[in-house]
């Protein structure tokens, strides 16, 4: 979509460990602002809100007062996998591609946090970006989220400016954007400016109504859920990519060929992964490595020999 700009990446792009700049996924919600002019002493973020001391930092700041870290942390969007919902589902039709697993550097969300000084009344955290609302109204959130309290004290999410040690690009929240991995992608707000925190659960834009939310309990597919029966999501569920080969390659019947991809689980750590070439009739245990760190997600390998000739899925 062009307005809002949102771009998603053909899975056999995303077979690299580590996924490119060039390969990250954009979502968008309003328009790009105007970063031309930001530099690390003028970009400012301030924290307020449930602190004992609001403060007001530039990212030399960060970079000089915090510890400075490294992690490859996955961002995905909530909505990746949409196009194949039965009943549809409105919004932006993703196919596999709004995922990715970056090496992000910055400084821990919960040191600058703990620096603030937490009240015993803080309960959620409230994000602004820079991006203005799409139509340019400056009485309006393009998109403000948070998340619990607990969620933000996690170690490994990141107030980040760089990306594979290179700055951030544009779209992707440059100069300063933060990265909560395992939740959805709405939560790490991009061209970062203000954390508040708040003593309630954030009520900002994409934060009410059916927004970001899930039923609270099962349903089949379709049904009309009550909007106070909604959950607002937090980690997201277990998915997995066919990275390689190629949807749509020919190979030679007896032949071993080798298929890969990458699994990841929100929150968790995936524990198995199998593929089957015969409709899930049969599933053969593939091969998984354990995360790079945390939320980063984890490579998987398979060989297959095809029986005979004709045409086979591998899921």
């Amino acid at each position: 979509g062009e307005r809002p700009i949102n771009m998603e990446v053909p899975v056999h792009l995303l077979d690299d460990d580590i996924t490119p700049s060039t390969r990250l996924f954009v979502r968008n919600n309003g328009q790009v602002p105007d970063v031309s002019q930001a530099s690390d002493e003028n970009w400012m973020l301030s924290i307020d809100g449930e602190v004992d001391q609001p403060l007001a930092l530039s990212i030399a700041d960060l970079k000089n007062n915090f510890e400075n870290v490294t992690l490859q942390l996955q961002i995905e969007c909530a909505g990746n996998g949409r196009r194949f919902y039965s009943p549809g589902a409105p919004g932006n039709q993703w196919t596999l591609g709004g995922i990715g697993c970056a090496a992000w550097t910055g400084v821990r969300l919960s040191d600058v946090l703990a620096q603030a000084g937490l009240r015993n009344s803080a309960a959620y955290t409230a994000h602004y970006g820079a991006d203005p609302y799409l139509t340019g109204d400056p009485d309006r959130d393009a998109i403000s989220r948070g998340v619990p309290i607990a969620k933000a004290m996690e170690e490994h999410n990141i107030i980040a400016w760089a990306v594979n040690g290179e700055d951030i690009p544009v779209l992707n929240g440059y100069p300063l954007r933060l990265v909560v991995p395992g939740w959805p992608g709405s939560c790490s707000q991009k061209w970062l400016t203000r954390i508040w925190v708040r003593d309630q659960v954030h009520d900002g834009g994409e934060m009410s109504g059916t927004s970001y939310r899930l039923p609270a309990y099962p349903v089949a597919p379709g049904t009309e859920v009550p909007t106070e029966d909604l959950a607002i999501i937090e980690s997201l569920p277990i998915k997995s990519l066919i990275t390689a080969p190629e949807t749509g390659v020919q190979v030679a019947p007896g032949e071993t060929f080798n298929v890969r991809g990458h699994a990841w689980a929100g929150d968790q750590d995936v524990a198995a992964m199998h593929v089957s070439i015969d409709f899930g009739k049969t599933w053969l245990e593939a091969e998984i490595a354990p995360p790079a760190n945390r939320y980063a997600w984890q490579r998987w390998s398979a060989n297959i020999r095809l029986p005979n000739v004709g045409y086979f899925e591998v899921w």
